[in-house]
């Protein structure tokens, strides 16, 4: 079955950590947790840490706590992956502010949603605080990450949103303002949140609420 793990197939692989996982058996959590490092295929990376949610949390949890101070992104990445989906709150402080700041993006990510999942509620102020420093940071996937997480963290986010949407540098500004629009309404759209706020971030806040007066009066008019 180890030897499965790492077989060149990647659909063998697949079906190892399948059976792994249905069958569990504590002398798996070293070799799954070691194929975590490095398998290059994203579903049986999900299936090895599904796997990994069958043993017990005693003995996975240590050994999971250890890959997340590893040198490879990847063990880190799926060492946090892998806590979201075991769900213990006692993880939540070894959460810390150079994971959500890790200067790998696919980390970083995935420390943000794991940090949501695990967070206390007396905590999420203070998660809210950091999280907004990464505000602006990265590609459209990476933005709307954080500011999912942001959401996810409730109406506990809007004084942290609301001081980094006066922001002089304008990507976190409208980063904050679209995330805030999103925690409103979060049936907004992440790109009409963006262009909503870079809008305002334009014109500055009083030009634009005194535009939009300007244009429900005039759809006024015209009934």
């Amino acid at each position: 079955m180890a030897n499965a793990l790492s077989a060149d197939d990647s659909s063998v692989r697949l079906q190892a950590a399948l059976t792994v996982g249905s069958n569990p058996d504590p002398g798996f959590l070293e070799p799954l947790v070691e194929r975590c490092a490095v398998e290059p295929d994203f579903f049986v990376r999900d299936m090895l840490s599904w796997a990994l949610t069958r043993l017990s949390p005693e003995i996975t949890l240590p050994r999971i706590r250890r890959e997340l101070d590893a040198e490879r992104t990847q063990a880190r990445g799926q060492a946090l992956h892998t806590l979201s989906k075991i769900g213990d709150k006692c993880a939540w402080a070894w959460i810390t502010r150079d994971m959500l700041r890790d200067a790998d993006d696919e980390v970083a990510r995935t420390a943000w949603r794991v940090a949501v999942v695990l967070v206390p509620e007396d905590e999420k102020k203070h998660l809210a605080d950091e999280l907004v420093t990464q505000l602006g940071r990265g590609d459209r996937d990476m933005r709307l990450s954080l500011s999912r997480a942001l959401v996810d963290l409730g109406e506990v986010t809007e004084p942290a949103l609301e001081r980094a949407a006066a922001n002089a540098d304008p990507a976190v500004a409208t980063h904050a303002r679209a995330t805030e629009l999103l925690r409103q309404d979060p049936e907004t759209g992440f790109d009409a949140a963006v262009e909503e706020a870079k809008r305002v971030v334009t014109l500055g806040p009083e030009r634009a609420a005194a535009a939009e007066a300007a244009k429900a009066a005039e759809e006024v008019t015209d009934c």
